[in-house]
């Protein structure tokens, strides 16, 4: 844990984002070097089915001077252990310290899934194919420079199972779309020195009518994925809260997304810090899905300051 804090370490809140997947690269080299200088700790980027995770990477990387870059996460599925040892090598050695290497890979349960018609094939138990993915990164020969420092990796995590694999291999846990209740379980889960980085929806709005709609809008989404709800569940959410064809429940939005003015979102941040996480990655929704720079300038003085954990 303490090893991704300190000069060259996430700092206390990062910016969590998917817009840059969407956006060309100049623009997205832009909008990496103002976040660096708003100040924000760690730039976290998701994979999903448009830039891949390791092109991201050293476009944000290039982009910028001292902000630390983290997926959140490269998908396992997408690329052979050896494959993904090889650029975390390479990543590292041409941006000592700056890397961090979130993996994760919800499609590794049964399920097949296709996007625009491309079938992206299971890879077995999550556990288990984490466990051997990781056996098989670290084994992979290398024939090139090696990086010092290390590189960092964590994964990410939400069942009790997979925490205790993060921080027995790795140096922690990312977690995604999950409550102050939940951070509380993760921190447990870990125990004390295992690296937590939280990620934490948020939408700026001081029209809170406006606001929860976009909220609802991202838990709807979310909560139809299986090993999600599954979470969900284990937090104490039930059929109420996620009714077959309908919408979710105000006490699971509420739970899940920050909504409301600078003051609201600042305090979910604390929560969490509090709850035991080392670091709070901020993702701004917007209610068109427009870029949010506007959001992240207007957010930056207030989380930047956010306190220690006690």
């Amino acid at each position: 844990m303490r090893g991704l804090q300190g000069p060259d370490g996430l700092g206390r809140v990062g910016v969590w984002t998917f817009a840059f997947e969407g956006q060309p690269a100049g623009r997205v080299r832009e909008a990496a070097a103002e976040i660096e200088e708003l100040g924000y700790g760690a730039l976290w980027y998701g994979e999903a089915f448009g830039r891949d995770t390791v092109g991201q990477a050293w476009l944000l990387l290039s982009a910028t001077r001292r902000v630390p870059v983290a997926s959140g996460i490269a998908n396992i599925a997408y690329r052979e252990p050896l494959a993904m040892a090889n650029a975390e090598r390479t990543l590292g050695e041409a941006f000592p310290g700056r890397h961090v290497l979130g993996l994760g890979g919800h499609r590794v349960d049964d399920t097949v899934i296709e996007v625009d018609g491309y079938r992206v094939p299971a890879r077995g138990k999550a556990v288990t194919t984490m466990r051997a993915y990781l056996d098989a990164m670290d084994a992979a020969p290398a024939h090139g420079p090696v990086p010092e420092p290390a590189p960092r990796r964590l994964l990410a995590a939400l069942g009790p199972k997979m925490l205790g694999l993060a921080a027995e291999r790795t140096g922690g846990a990312h977690t995604y779309f999950v409550s102050v209740e939940h951070t509380a379980r993760a921190r447990a889960a870990l125990g004390p020195d295992a690296f937590l980085g939280v990620e934490q929806a948020v939408v700026l709005d001081t029209d809170r009518a406006r606001a929860r709609s976009v909220a609802e809008e991202h838990v709807a989404g979310y909560a139809r994925v299986p090993h999600q709800a599954a979470n969900l569940r284990r937090l104490g959410f039930g059929d109420e809260d996620l009714p077959p064809g309908g919408g979710p429940s105000r006490r699971l939005v509420d739970a899940i997304v920050a909504y409301g003015d600078v003051d609201v979102l600042h305090a979910r941040v604390r929560e969490h810090l509090a709850a035991g996480a080392d670091h709070v990655c901020v993702q701004v929704l917007t209610a068109d899905g427009a870029f949010p720079l506007r959001e992240w300038r207007e957010l930056a003085p207030v989380l930047t300051a956010a306190p220690a954990r006690p």
